[in-house]
């Protein structure tokens, strides 16, 4: 299982949003390189990456931020915010981008999102982020008016090579997961899935932990619980390979 430590960019800024609002943010860092560097030191693998204004706006701002934490640092990034292009997709991927991720266009043309996975197989994930069971759009501003089982079988019949499913309601809240409808997907899912919103310590990681062994859960997205120490990462991550030598007897 693979934590993702959050990196939201905001006015060049790292910050954490309380449920999917610009209102409700915090500046953990201004330097979001320097934030990149502290996981990467503390063990990380992979970065989970949201150009938050390009959220809101619809486009990417944030790119060459991006750019020069890919240049910088020997990590796995997962990016994801205002991509609604087949040009934008591209533009992150030729930054060194290992894959990106797409909410609002999967749900609103579905047609062109199977086009941009089939273009750049195996790199193009979707985001499906739930608020009171409904799908949320546009930045999380807008709701889809679907559900996640209305949403997967379209999802997974275009090509989408991994599913990060976000609990609105508890995001940046620290308020525990809500493991239920993560299950249901993970289990439902043929491909990835990754877990995010409500993760506040590592007791979260150790409820989380046993669905990666008997379904496609691939990881877990955590932030502010990071950013707040709650949850130590490298203490997460040496919790996780434990667990592994241990299952495979090693």
């Amino acid at each position: 299982m693979i934590i993702f430590p959050a990196i939201d960019i905001k006015d060049k800024q790292c910050v954490r949003l309380r449920q999917g609002k610009a209102s409700l943010s915090t500046v953990f860092s201004s330097n979001p390189l320097e934030m990149a560097m502290r996981w990467r030191d503390e063990g990380a693998s992979w970065l989970h990456v949201i150009d938050l204004d390009g959220a809101f706006g619809g486009k990417p701002v944030n790119l060459p931020i991006i750019e020069e934490i890919c240049a910088k640092l020997p990590l796995s990034l997962q990016v994801g915010g205002g991509i609604r292009d087949m040009q934008s997709a591209g533009l992150y991927l030729e930054a060194g981008v290992k894959r990106v991720i797409i909410g609002t266009l999967a749900l609103e043309q579905p047609e062109l999102y199977t086009e941009i996975c089939r273009s750049f197989p195996g790199r193009v994930g979707v985001s499906l982020d739930a608020e009171g069971g409904k799908l949320k759009i546009r930045g999380w501003v807008k709701d889809s008016g679907l559900t996640v089982q209305d949403a997967l079988p379209g999802i997974l019949q275009s090509g989408t090579a991994f599913i990060i499913y976000t609990d609105i309601d508890r995001d940046g809240m620290q308020s525990g997961l809500n493991i239920e409808p993560m299950a249901r997907l993970a289990d439902d899912s043929a491909v990835p899935v990754i877990a995010a919103g409500g993760v506040t310590a590592l007791e979260d990681i150790r409820a989380l932990y046993p669905l990666s062994l008997r379904s496609r859960l691939e990881g877990v997205v955590t932030g502010r619980a990071l950013y707040e120490g709650t949850l130590k990462l490298r203490e997460a991550i040496a919790w996780v390979e434990a667990q592994r030598r241990m299952g495979s007897g090693t």
